[in-house]
């Protein structure tokens, strides 16, 4: 039965660079009875539109179905990183493969945001500067708001040690970088030698007396607009996860809808 279509789909063509590693992750059980492409849209129409599960629309694969899916391309593998995650990497390299550049990336611009939550989140903390009890989401992008590396804390964790957490998840497709840039909560010389431990990476601070300037504010502010993108979703409005890890992989989803739109 073909159902209606919504602004939050992506077309099957762009869904087909996805499927092969989607697929990967079935057990084998019985024949699949739901075609994944629904499926995935069904979690994008969520992501957008900040729905529950069981509010899903009634021409979308059963919500049961679509969480069960979800919750397998969320789950870490031998590797660390979930189905999700993986793609996501995969379709930042195609998208600095598609502008002609290298698919690793040199420059890295590093932020947090804090998130309030809503009653049905388990985990949280309080972010004192921002007076926000919730999370924190830890990003770090290239120059064209790509990620390259994410981390979802709870938000009493310091932008310097969730930006730690965040490079470290991810530091085996970091090894060309060499200068991350970030604002002045990311002062001290603990920060910059763990960041160069790390990945060998010189720490820029743009301090905020000089924003102002030429030179920093167009590399400064790029990472404000992935944070902009994300919140084109109204599920990411707020926190609206149980478990930090949820929570994370909704961002990746984001991230990995904006890419794929693109094609």
């Amino acid at each position: 039965m073909n159902r209606k279509a919504y602004p939050s789909d992506i077309s099957r063509t762009q869904f087909a660079t996805l499927l092969p590693l989607l697929e990967s992750a079935r057990r084998r059980t019985a024949p699949r009875k739901v075609d994944l492409y629904d499926v995935f849209c069904a979690i994008l129409y969520l992501l957008r539109n900040g729905c529950a599960w069981r509010a899903l629309p009634g021409d979308f694969p059963k919500w049961r179905t679509v969480h069960s899916y979800f919750q397998r391309w969320s789950e870490p593998r031998e590797n660390g990183i979930s189905l999700l995650e993986e793609a996501l990497k995969k379709q930042v390299a195609a998208a600095h493969r598609k502008q002609g550049r290298h698919e690793a990336t040199t420059f890295l611009i590093i932020d947090a945001q804090s998130v309030k939550n809503t009653d049905t989140a388990m985990e949280k903390g309080y972010d004192a500067g921002k007076k926000v009890s919730g999370i924190k989401r830890h990003i770090a992008v290239d120059t064209q708001g790509l990620p390259h590396a994410l981390a979802v804390t709870t938000a009493d964790v310091t932008d310097r040690k969730g930006g730690l957490v965040a490079l470290e998840r991810d530091r085996d497709n970091l090894g060309a970088v060499q200068k991350v840039l970030a604002d002045g909560g990311y002062t001290g010389q603990a920060f910059a030698s763990s960041v160069q431990e790390l990945i060998g990476a010189e720490v820029e601070i743009a301090k905020r007396n000089e924003l102002q300037r030429f030179a920093v504010l167009p590399k400064r502010w790029v990472v404000e607009r992935s944070f902009s993108w994300l919140e084109k979703n109204r599920r990411l409005w707020k926190n609206c996860e149980r478990k930090l890890s949820t929570s994370l992989q909704m961002v990746v989803l984001a991230f990995l809808g904006i890419l794929l739109r693109r094609l």
